[in-house]
């Protein structure tokens, strides 16, 4: 046991010097949401930015500023609307609104400095205002019109932290204010980022908040760790309209007049409401940047301490990532995956689940496995192995436990019974002695022994008592 518990520590080290070679001198893209800046966890996560800094990752910060925007408005009686995710307000209300912006920037520059990291401070965004769509007219709000690319890069390779405010300024001097996930999002995409990272407080993406569609694969904890572009378009559609409908309905509740034990429930459900649109909005800017280019977008919640390293450094991660189809593959076993192999496979060995398998067993069979590989490590592996009766057997499949929620074992198996069929088998089993049920749920179904190719029967063990199961046509 203790030596199982070495090995686990000694992968999950191996694990973070993997990515830091990996994705040294990456660009990250981080959007870190206001209302963090008073939460007890604002100083954890500033020293957790500066070490993946130090790690020799490039970062650029975009702080989010809604919330003190609304406070100086509110204090100096201006009023404002929000159309379409962005406010509206006159011009007299963008000198309060870049003071706002500001604050926050030099907040979180003051916070870095304590740490010893350099940031900047920049107006390396030019703007246009968002003008009438459909009929309705943005005011001061803008959008993206250039960035200045070549001096952010020259920021960057200084090794200091840019840090954009939510405004920009048109050539002639003229300021618009600009969502900050939007601007975080259009700066990831200009700047071809490895990474985007959203950290906003409470932003998960479980069951509690959200309805998940049963081929979405779940963590132990019940979160969604990863969705690809097919799963992101199928979830946004099964919770965009339920989300929507959800918030009309507050609005007509908050209408009305309600007692005091009503007008709590509602605060509460309108709050719950006010995340779920956020990420969905999160979700739906992650999809266009996974579209344009940036590989990686993480969700991250930012109450949790430590979630943004934990991303980073680990395949288990702490949030969603949003990735398109090049984040992990399965491809053939080649001699030089035997090691992983062995490693992956003796946690099940050891628990009766599999055969024992020795390194020369192994490259006998070699050109029957697969394997899963993630960011250059193997994380499973299954075998396809022929007879000569035309039938052939899945077995050897092993998932590294620390993946065990990503769904990558009924890929392998899926993909497994495919190359069977491709290959005309006759009929495809396996045997188990303790996983049945979860090959039932493949579509695999009870069998006799007698079923078996004769080669099969004769290496076959009554002692260990395995079932057969073989997949329904």
């Amino acid at each position: 046991m203790e030596e199982f518990a070495i090995h686990k520590k000694a992968e999950q080290i191996r694990d973070v010097i993997r990515y830091i070679k990996k994705f040294k001198n990456a660009l990250i893209l981080i959007y870190l949401d206001d209302s963090l800046l008073d939460s007890p966890l604002f100083p954890n996560h500033i020293k957790d930015i500066c070490l993946v800094h130090e790690a020799g990752f490039k970062v650029v910060l975009v702080p989010g500023a809604s919330r003190r925007i609304s406070e100086i408005l509110s204090e100096a009686g201006i009023s404002w609307t929000i159309h379409d995710n962005c406010r509206i307000t006159e011009p007299e209300a963008m000198p309060l609104i870049k003071m706002a912006a500001f604050d926050v920037s030099n907040q979180i520059m003051t916070a870095f400095a304590g740490e010893g990291k350099t940031a900047v401070i920049g107006n390396w965004v030019r703007a246009r205002g968002k003008g009438v769509i459909d009929g309705f007219y943005y005011g001061t709000s803008g959008e993206i019109d250039k960035l200045q690319i070549e001096a952010i890069k020259t920021v960057l390779d200084s090794g200091f932290i840019p840090i954009f405010p939510c405004i920009g300024w048109s050539a002639a001097g003229k300021p618009y204010n600009i969502s900050s996930i939007e601007l975080s999002q259009q700066i990831a995409i200009q700047l071809q980022a490895d990474k985007l990272f959203f950290l906003v407080p409470g932003a998960e993406i479980n069951s509690n908040l959200f309805s998940i569609p049963e081929s979405i694969a779940l963590s132990p904890d019940g979160t969604v760790p990863a969705l690809n572009l097919e799963e992101l378009e199928l979830f946004i559609k099964t919770n965009e309209l339920s989300v929507n409908s959800s918030e009309n309905s507050i609005n007509s509740t908050e209408r009305s007049v309600v007692s005091s034990e009503t007008n709590y429930v509602s605060r509460e459900t309108s709050e719950k409401t006010g995340l779920q649109k956020k990420i969905i909005l999160l979700l739906q800017k992650a999809r266009e940047a996974c579209k344009e280019g940036v590989s990686r977008i993480h969700i991250l919640n930012g109450s949790l301490d430590g979630s943004i390293p934990c991303e980073i450094f680990s395949n288990l991660g702490s949030g969603t990532m949003i990735y398109s189809s090049n984040y992990g593959k399965i491809r053939n076993m080649t001699r030089e995956d035997i090691p992983a192999v062995l490693n992956i496979m003796q946690p099940f060995i050891e628990k009766g689940i599999l055969l024992p398998r020795t390194n020369e067993s192994l490259s006998a069979q070699f050109e029957n496995f697969i394997v899963y590989e993630l960011d250059g490590a193997i994380r499973a592996c299954a075998s396809l192995v022929p007879y000569t009766d035309g039938q052939m057997e899945i077995a050897g499949v092993a998932v590294d436990s620390i993946c065990s929620h990503m769904g990558i074992g009924p890929k392998m198996v899926s993909f497994l019974v495919k190359r069977a069929k491709k290959k005309n088998a006759t009929g495809i089993f396996l045997l188990t002695t303790k996983t049945a049920d979860w090959f039932e749920n493949l579509g695999f179904k009870n069998s006799d022994i007698s079923s078996l190719p004769e080669e099969r029967k004769k290496i076959w063990n009554p002692a260990r008592g395995s079932k057969v199961l073989r997949l329904s046509e």
